[in-house]
């Protein structure tokens, strides 16, 4: 009896070490099922936006339309007119292309942040998001635990730090589920916009709160079509071709994701096709609808962000490419050939209906591209990735165009910022900016001349992420990492590369920056959520490479 005894338990114990060792593989494998039980997905359903009026007001006649294209990680190079053909030299974007040559293209355009969150607030107030403390993107627990389990089973040299007494989000302040976000007390474009008769629509990645209260249209928008899940297309769609890593990250995303929409506050449902091709079908709806009223539409699309997931006639097309990584390049190339079809379908629909002359259109980035998609290019020529403050991760595409107001063929030099968008927006509008409180942006309508180039709309830009802290000041860039205590100084007019770090050199001037940096930190709030986890990102490799003694990184702070 007792040996049968000690073989149960012997059994349970051998059990119970399989079950620990593999917990994270278990738990990725079970993630479809748990989000399809506590969140079912409906069919499809038809998205009805409402009327606009048959004739125009007079009195509104003037007002532009505008439109605001967000790519989702899109690099620098990602985009044919920067940096003359993306993927591998063969990805032409002559759509995305068509807004700066028509309009301006600006070479120095900055994200608000490093990561989608933080930005994505920045650019709807105009203010530094650290302004309203939200400097990180909420976590979860569920992500941490993951987080920690995948970094017993991925050794890569390089460890992420957690900090355990970090209060981690679950629900918002009234016990509902979800995330809270951007504060409802921050003013937002569409309800800047409002007061000017515009009619406002979202169409794709919100990103700033999932909880009640926090949705688009309780932060001004009119009218949303959200993205609820990841995924372009279901995994096992007959038109889809995937690309997976095998990261970590990688895995969360493949594992909990959906393929899911939701229509103002409706229960998610299934959207029609391909995303990027889905959104912009509605989106034309939107503009069709309200062609006789000034529209705010902000187009906010998911690509190419990953999963990596492509059209099967788009992957084909890049057929030729080959090479280390070559799946992940075709289906990246193949996401950004759709994105770049969204962008010429917009501009044509537009143009059918005798719009575009008067409509602003600003086309750019919430961040640079990410290392965790295994290739190497998408920021060139600039080093590091999204998390990073390097160029790689802030320096993105920035365009606009309006035939009216601005002459095509323009190329704007100094240094320009995601804050800026809400600024322009009501200029162009004639709407009044809130005085209750600092915007840090400013209106770019009068540097959108050809004999306004060599002026600087900002003297100084910050970005702040926890121990990450970065400055840039009359081409003076500082990077400083309180979690390794390494700095970086650059000048980007002479080194916009960043290949040689001044820091040693001038100890001068880094303090001159760090004083800056110290005195706007000191009038930005507390941030709203705790910084949770701390991981190290390469700057020269993707994650496709392992970690080398002298590789330089940093210390990615959410």
């Amino acid at each position: 009896m007792i040996k049968k005894i000690s073989l149960s338990v012997f059994f349970i114990l051998i059990l119970a070490l399989i079950l620990w060792t593999y917990k994270l593989q278990i738990f990725l494998w079970s993630l479809p099922t748990i989000f399809e039980f506590t969140r079912p997905v409906a069919e499809n359903r038809e998205v009805i936006w409402p009327d606009g009026p048959s004739e125009r007001d007079p009195a509104l006649a003037n007002k532009p339309n505008i439109i605001l294209i967000l790519a989702d990680d899109l690099g620098f190079n990602d985009v044919s007119l920067y940096n003359g053909g993306a993927g591998d030299g063969s990805l032409m974007t002559p759509n995305m292309d068509r807004i700066g040559l028509e309009g301006i293209k600006f070479n120095n355009g900055y994200a608000a942040s490093a990561s989608c969150s933080p930005s994505r607030a920045s650019i709807m107030t105009g203010r530094y998001s650290t302004r309203f403390g939200f400097e990180f993107t909420p976590a979860f627990k569920s992500l941490i635990t993951i987080s920690k389990w995948g970094e017993e089973l991925n050794d890569t040299g390089l460890s992420v730090i957690f900090d355990d007494e970090a209060e981690l989000t679950a629900l918002d302040n009234d016990g509902n589920i979800g995330y809270p976000g951007m504060p409802s007390s921050e003013i937002t474009i569409p309800e800047v916009l409002k007061n000017e008769g515009y009619y406002s629509a979202i169409i794709g990645k919100w990103h700033l709160g999932t909880a009640p209260s926090y949705g688009p249209t309780d932060q001004g928008f009119d009218d949303s079509l959200q993205l609820m899940g990841g995924l372009y297309l279901p995994e096992n769609h007959p038109d889809v071709v995937n690309a997976r890593t095998g990261e970590i990250i990688d895995e969360m995303v493949w594992a909990s994701t959906q393929y899911a929409a939701r229509n103002n506050k409706s229960e998610p449902f299934e959207p029609r096709g391909y995303i990027t091709d889905y959104y912009t079908d509605e989106a034309i709806k939107v503009i069709e609808k309200n062609k006789n009223r000034p529209f705010f539409l902000y187009l906010s699309h998911f690509a190419p962000h990953n999963p990596l997931q492509a059209l099967r006639d788009d992957y084909d097309h890049f057929h030729h490419i080959e090479g280390e990584f070559s799946k992940e390049l075709k289906v990246y190339s193949a996401m950004l050939r759709a994105l770049d079809r969204s962008v010429g379908r917009i501009l044509d629909t537009l143009e059918k209906n005798n719009l575009t002359d008067n409509t602003l259109i600003v086309l750019t980035s919430d961040n640079g591209g990410a290392n965790y998609i295994h290739l190497s290019d998408i920021n060139k020529p600039y080093r590091g990735w999204k998390l990073t403050h390097f160029e790689g991760g802030l320096h993105v595409p920035f365009m606009a165009k309006w035939p009216n107001k601005i002459e095509p063929g323009i190329e704007f030099n100094a240094p320009i910022h995601a804050n800026d968008i809400l600024p322009t927006f009501a200029a162009a509008a004639g709407a009044e900016l809130p005085e209750d409180r600092i915007i840090d942006g400013v209106n770019l309508l009068p540097f959108l001349q050809k004999n306004h180039n060599s002026d600087m709309p900002h003297e100084t830009l910050y970005w702040l992420q926890g121990r990450l802290q970065t400055v840039l000041h009359e081409n003076w860039k500082l990077i400083t990492d309180h979690r390794t205590g390494k700095d970086w100084l650059f000048n980007v007019k002479s080194d916009p590369y960043e290949r040689i770090n001044l820091a040693s050199e001038m100890t001068l001037k880094v303090k001159e920056l760090k004083r800056l940096l110290n005195d706007h930190k000191k009038v930005q709030p507390p941030p709203l959520y705790d910084n949770t986890m701390s991981a190290p990102i390469l700057i020269d490799k993707h994650n496709g490479y392992a970690f080398q003694d002298g590789d330089e990184f940093t210390y990615w702070d959410n």
